[in-house]
């Protein structure tokens, strides 16, 4: 593997004592990754087993909106629709959450809109570098 920059090096560098750790290592390790092509052939071989989780499908995005917003009225939400227009992690569905609750805090109602919601997965699609 060649190196263009210091950066790339300190990576190499990295990985290369991670993989010694994981030889020397007699327990379970367990490592997770939202990037796993991202994971080079000679990492993987190091593994006796790969799970992998698939993303949700719409209907299990859904449940999870609601089930994360259960404590606030959110029948002016559609999450049906936010679930379908939107790809977001659940880690970032949290984020939202967040977000909204600083909003709804704010009104005296504590209510929480929608425009929130919409407003606060632009911000995690900008935190991750992606349009919408």
């Amino acid at each position: 593997m060649s190196t263009q920059s210091s950066n790339d090096m300190f990576a190499n560098q990295q990985v290369s004592y991670l993989l010694q750790r994981i030889e020397d290592f007699d327990g379970i390790a367990i490592l997770a990754s939202n990037f796993k092509d991202n994971i080079d052939d000679a990492f993987l071989r190091r593994f006796q087993s790969i799970v992998y989780f698939p993303k949700p499908d719409q209907s299990m995005m859904v449940k999870l909106w609601k089930k994360y917003f259960s404590m606030y009225d959110i029948e002016n939400i559609d999450f049906d629709k936010i679930a379908n227009n939107f790809e977001i992690s659940g880690g970032s569905i949290l984020n939202v959450l967040r977000y909204c609750a600083i909003q709804a805090a704010n009104r005296s109602n504590g209510e929480v809109l929608e425009k929130d919601v919409i407003d606060a997965i632009k911000k995690e699609y900008d935190k991750e570098g992606q349009t919408i």
